[in-house]
């Protein structure tokens, strides 16, 4: 049979099963599974010292050294590899289509009590019955449920490494481990001719009562189980694409090492003044369309130096967008998207500049066209981009993680206090005062806002209201009131 792979690897955790995989894959003539190739602690076994000829010296300094010499020994052969092990052996095999992924999976409350079970007795595999250790294990929730967060968070990570490179998987659950024809079925799709007549039989299943038996607080580990949102149901839905770190929009200071990096919809303008101010220098300039690579050259040259980015209140943000990219129809504003609100939303707005028939109850309606506009957009059911001014917060905030986070994370409502003791801790004596933005609007915010405009608002960024507790626009915190 022609042979689509070169190596394996066996994605795997603790009691998963992936010994008793393992020894299966290697009772097939022409497949070898090493062992724990990459456990950072020893090499393939405890009692080994090397692999094909490879120490462990020799494979921390370069792990693609061994993983060549698996893919040159006879046969096809690969590795278990858990979560915690050598990350740039990951790395290798992930990006390589000629590496196959086996992924081997178990429900996390049975592996996790086999393993407070095994960390219990030290009895880590069982060969003879007769031999076996008992012990009970003590069901820990939060102990549990970091447990669970590590295998969701491998498995999701590999899921999506394998999805953007076009490549798939071989998955195996804990439970087709007994099952001859899967096996076989793995050495076919390996690209080995071999098949076995039965299953290896020399490890036993240590623990094969049932869940309640092997805990010594099955009740408390039932009512922490009870109040696990298994689903998701909590959770708030996000559509919206993944944005780039976007670096080029990030401000650097001349002198003063502030880096700001903005969210599109927010302060940009009024924040680039307060920089430039500060160094009593022109906008012009401040540091701006860097490059990663700039962008570390400034940061060498600046020691000690902070970034940050400024959040504003979802309902002044989106007004602003709204006004001047939607409403304006000067340098800036985005007019073939306002053709298409009017044509499919009813913003209807006049073909060219604003005149004295868009009155207040005009700019409402269209308003509130456009939030609705905005919900469907962040849904993914519109034809149109989710723009970086109007995407939400979170998401604008998350993307910086591309590259580097902020420091801070400031609120516009607090800048004219955060933004100079900002500038202090980094050596500024005397900064200037933060002035803020006044670009003007058809009408204000404050002339067509309401309870209903509030609530509209609210559900279209459920997302940032929850993730960074905004309370209603113009409400002092004193006033709020908690947000179910």
């Amino acid at each position: 049979m022609t042979r689509r792979f070169d190596y394996f690897i066996l994605l795997a955790e603790m009691r998963t099963g992936s010994n008793f995989l393992e020894s299966n894959l290697n009772a097939f003539d022409g497949i070898a599974c090493h062992g724990e190739a990459f456990n950072p602690h020893f090499i393939g076994y405890p009692n080994k010292t090397e692999i094909l000829g490879i120490t462990q010296a020799m494979r921390d300094a370069d792990p693609a050294r061994l993983i060549r010499a698996v893919k040159q020994a006879p046969g096809i052969g690969g590795f278990r590899f858990f979560h915690d092990h050598d990350p740039r052996a990951l790395e290798i095999a992930l990006a390589d289509p000629r590496c196959a992924k086996i992924v081997l999976t178990r429900n996390p409350l049975e592996s996790y009590v086999s393993w407070k079970i095994a960390k219990a007795t030290n009895q880590w595999k069982l060969t003879d019955v007769k031999r076996r250790k008992q012990a009970q294990a003590e069901f820990d929730a939060e102990e549990f449920a970091r447990h669970v967060a590590t295998l969701q968070g491998f498995q999701v990570a590999l899921m999506n490494r394998l999805q953007s490179s076009g490549q798939t998987a071989f998955y195996v659950a804990y439970e087709d481990l007994q099952d001859l024809g899967v096996m076989n079925g793995l050495a076919a799709w390996l690209g080995c001719d071999a098949r076995l007549e039965a299953l290896d039989d020399s490890l036993k299943v240590q623990n094969p009562a049932p869940l309640t038996d092997k805990v010594s607080n099955p009740d408390q580990m039932q009512a922490a189980l009870a109040g696990m949102d298994w689903f998701n149901l909590s959770r708030t839905p996000n559509f919206e694409p993944r944005r780039g770190a976007a670096v080029p929009s990030y401000v650097g200071g001349v002198a003063t090492p502030l880096l700001y990096l903005p969210i599109p919809g927010g302060p940009v303008d009024s924040v680039a003044a307060w920089l430039a101010a500060l160094d009593g220098v022109s906008e012009a300039d401040l540091h701006r369309k860097m490059t990663q690579k700039t962008l570390r050259k400034w940061k060498r040259s600046m020691p000690g130096h902070r970034s940050f980015t400024v959040l504003r209140h979802p309902a002044a943000r989106i007004h602003s967008v709204f006004c001047h990219k939607i409403l304006s129809t000067g340098p800036g504003s985005y007019l073939k998207i306002r053709q298409t609100l009017n044509r499919q939303f009813g913003l209807n707005l006049p073909e060219g500049d604003l005149d004295q028939s868009y009155s207040l109850a005009s700019h409402r309606a269209a308003f509130e066209g456009f939030l609705t506009f905005v919900k469907a957009n962040l849904a993914g059911q519109t034809a149109l981009r989710v723009d970086g001014t109007w995407c939400s917060q979170s998401q604008a905030l998350s993307s910086f993680g591309d590259f580097a986070l902020p420091d801070h994370v400031l609120r516009e409502d607090e800048l004219t206090e955060l933004l100079p003791d900002l500038a202090r801790r980094v050596g500024h004596a005397a900064p200037p005062a933060w002035q803020a933005d006044n670009s003007p609007e058809p009408y204000p915010l404050a002339d067509i806002y309401d309870d209903a405009l509030e609530a509209l608002i609210a559900d279209v960024y459920n997302r940032d209201y929850v993730m960074f507790g905004f309370q209603a626009w113009g409400r002092p915190p004193e006033a709020a009131q908690p947000r179910r």
